[in-house]
């Protein structure tokens, strides 16, 4: 079906507003009258698109400047997350979808990692999706044969989901046969995340599905965040990339670990 007109003009200004906090997080800070330059945009719609990023809990506005906020405390929100590790994310995906089976009861957290592994999800149908994470169920909202749980809450704009008290609450209400989960950081083969309300969600889809599989890119090896989630060696497997160094892959296999390397997508 064609695009329509306001379809790609929000098209586009996601795509810039991506570009734009990927700008501000490399250089730590930037004059808004550059960014006005660079992008060729009037003032005004310079700052709707900085006030679409404060709002995400990305970036900071001060006297002109724009300012990133602290990436080892405050998650990034999943507009700047989506467009990272595109690639690898695929990979990681397609190899992920090899674990679910027709039947399944499934939960999918608010990463979007895991978001990749959506389009798949038809080939597998019928299915039990259980999610907090708001692009998952707008994407499966209608989609045939598979059952959509979506777990309520109170919604964080910057992370696009659902967390918290009455979150896990309705989580401790269902079983699945399976939870497909990303993090944000690993250190010392442990997932760490920067919220406590993400640990205290994560954490109850994790005990509430009979197999645990994360998916992590090789970034996620050289980030550090403040709460720790769980060690990999309580995970059933981990699907990694192939770029992942192999120091990581050995040493988590010698402690136990089910590692799968996910090669690389053809024409990515």
């Amino acid at each position: 079906m064609k695009e329509s007109p306001a379809e790609g003009r929000l098209e586009r200004q996601r795509a810039r507003q991506r570009a734009i906090a990927e700008d501000v997080l490399a250089d730590g800070s930037v004059r808004i009258e550059a960014l006005v330059e660079k992008y060729r945009i009037s003032l005004m719609t310079a700052h709707r698109d900085l006030d679409a990023l404060v709002a995400r809990g990305i970036v900071r506005k001060s006297r002109g400047v724009v300012t990133a906020l602290p990436s080892s405390l405050v998650e990034a929100s999943d507009l700047f997350r989506r467009g990272r590790q595109q690639g690898e994310k695929a990979a990681l995906a397609r190899a992920a979808c090899a674990w679910i089976e027709p039947g399944h009861a499934v939960i999918l957290d608010d990463s979007t990692t895991t978001l990749n592994l959506v389009p798949m999800l038809g080939d597998k149908a019928p299915l039990t999706v259980i999610t907090n994470f708001l692009p998952v169920i707008d994407d499966l909202t209608g989609e045939p044969d598979i059952t959509l749980i979506a777990l309520g809450g109170r919604f964080h704009p910057w992370a696009n989901s659902f967390m918290g008290h009455m979150t896990v609450a309705a989580i401790r209400e269902v079983r699945a046969d399976i939870v497909v989960m990303s993090t944000s950081a690993i250190t010392d083969d442990i997932c760490f995340h920067q919220t406590e309300e993400t640990v205290d969600t994560k954490r109850a889809m994790f005990d509430a599905a009979a197999t645990r599989l994360l998916i992590v890119d090789h970034t996620k090896f050289e980030r550090r965040a403040l709460h720790a989630l769980a060690p990999l060696t309580e995970f059933d497997h981990v699907i990694v990339d192939w770029r992942t160094p192999a120091e990581h892959v050995e040493r988590l296999r010698r402690k136990g670990v089910g590692v799968t390397v996910a090669p690389a997508v053809r024409g990515r």
